[in-house]
């Protein structure tokens, strides 16, 4: 992902309601409560991890009676270090005490965000890392760890994962897609393995993207705990048959079997919170709420229209339906080339907007940039004494209408049919329209040339586009 690019928006829970999931994620709970239990005879090793020997209490203490016991219990120690509810009082000695973050647990939804965050952080570096079986026995001998021999690369490992869970926040922000819908495994490994333009992958892609899905198996496993995602393990069955392919399982109604994984609403909030901090542009349903209709009509260009929907209803639910529509349509005026957009933005949230916004409407029936919206919206409420548009007004908003829609939607199909069907209605049109003192005439004009598929009409309105190109000068 390029950080120069805004990502889709985002809808994000309450900050309350996160919150509460985060106390109640397994991983967090045991770390607090392993917080609330240190003390005076507590002791760590110098890496600030549970002494051998304290382990069994640990998982006593949480109820853990299994294999991965111990090593659970250690898991969750490390986060209550690393996110501060634990502190380390003599490192010599090796005794703790419950830290500062231990207290921020009972404070405000903010506080517990900002614990879980570091909690999320300390389980991605862990996700991160290979079967440690080889770094225990490099470490045993009193050596360095070789990384390249175990075949592992730290930055390259923490780089995978990350554009894993981006692909998954992006499924997650997207208009079309899973949504909030589990994503296959195969399908999630293969969108970080196999280049888009290889329609049909070699064996050995397919190779490199079972091994994937194995490392993912093993790391998702990890970030379920901690509440950044639901998960369905692959099918042990499958893990241990090496005859088994699970890079590209062949029956649809068998691919649950190779593991099925979705971000939670947490995990959300933490891969944002993550993005933004890595300098990306991660917008999430309702940064405008707070915000002039200036900063909503531009900042919703990018959205798809679910999101930006979303955020104008936001936007709204906090102003009064007059002062709301004065002010969206003081922000839609302009003769940049992001004005007809902004247009249509505000044509979109006036609709939203009850009958107490009429006194706006008809302020501006004189505007030439506004009166064409402003009759459309009364004509579509039944409203009385609305002046007819005059033929150059409603020149003036087809023009302004379709410069809104390439610039949102680029040579869509939609365009296409309104291009046709603006051309088969009005047999002068482009002989009127070259006129039209609009800034993005040419541009539509060209536009319209490209996008009919009948050669006659589309040379008269590469011809009518000159024509307006001369005219302005340009």
């Amino acid at each position: 992902m390029s950080d120069s690019a805004p990502l889709p928006p985002v809808r994000l829970r309450p900050e309350a309601e996160l919150a509460r999931a985060a106390l109640s994620t397994p991983l967090l709970s045991r770390a607090a409560r392993l917080a609330r239990w240190a003390g005076p005879g507590t002791r760590v090793d110098a890496g600030g991890s549970l002494v051998e020997e304290q382990l069994p209490a640990a998982a006593a203490l949480l109820g853990l009676d299994d294999e991965d016991a111990a090593a659970d219990a250690a898991g969750a120690w490390r986060v209550a270090v690393d996110a501060g509810l634990v502190e380390i009082t003599d490192e010599e000695a090796g005794t703790v005490a419950p830290g500062e973050g231990l207290a921020l647990l009972t404070g405000s939804p903010q506080d517990v965000l900002g614990i879980w965050l570091a909690a999320l952080e300390t389980v991605l570096a862990d996700a991160s890392v290979p079967d440690l079986d080889g770094l225990v026995d490099a470490l045993e001998g009193g050596g360095e760890i070789d990384f390249a021999s175990l075949g592992w690369d730290p930055e390259a490992e923490a780089e995978f994962l990350d554009n894993v869970l981006g692909n998954l926040y992006l499924l997650s922000a997207g208009e079309v897609g899973p949504g909030e819908s589990p994503v296959p495994l195969p399908a999630l490994a293969a969108s970080v393995i196999v280049p888009g333009d290889m329609e049909n992958p070699s064996d050995a892609v397919l190779e490199q993207v079972s091994d994937a899905m194995m490392r993912l198996d093993d790391q998702f496993r990890l970030l379920a705990p901690v509440g950044a995602v639901e998960y369905e393990p692959m099918d042990e069955a499958l893990l241990g048959d090496a005859d088994t392919e699970p890079a590209a399982p062949v029956d649809e109604d068998d691919i649950a079997r190779y593991g099925m994984v979705r971000l939670t609403p947490l995990g959300v909030y933490g891969m944002r919170a993550r993005l933004l901090e890595a300098g990306f542009e991660a917008p999430a349903v309702g940064d405008f709420a707070d915000k002039g209709a200036d900063a909503l009509l531009d900042g919703t260009a990018g959205f798809g229209p679910r999101a930006a929907l979303a955020e104008t209803e936001r936007w709204l639910a906090e102003r009064e339906p007059l002062a709301a529509a004065q002010e969206l349509l003081a922000a839609a005026r302009g003769a940049d080339s992001g004005a007809p957009l902004r247009r249509l933005h505000c044509q979109q949230a006036l609709s939203l907007v009850g009958p107490e916004a009429e006194p706006a409407l008809r302020e501006v029936l004189d505007d030439p940039e506004l009166g064409g919206l402003a009759r459309v919206w009364l004509s579509e409420r039944g409203a009385a004494d609305v002046p007819p548009p005059t033929e150059d007004l409603v020149f003036w908003l087809t023009v302004d209408t379709i410069a809104a829609q390439l610039q949102a939607e680029g040579n869509s199909e939609e365009l296409q049919a309104l291009v046709e069907g603006l051309a088969a209605q009005h047999s002068g049109f482009f002989a009127a329209a070259w006129r039209v003192d609009h800034p993005a005439t040419p541009e539509v004009l060209e536009a319209m040339g490209r996008l009919h598929p009948d050669k006659r009409v589309a040379k008269e309105a590469r011809k009518a586009a000159f024509k307006a190109r001369s005219q302005q000068g340009l």
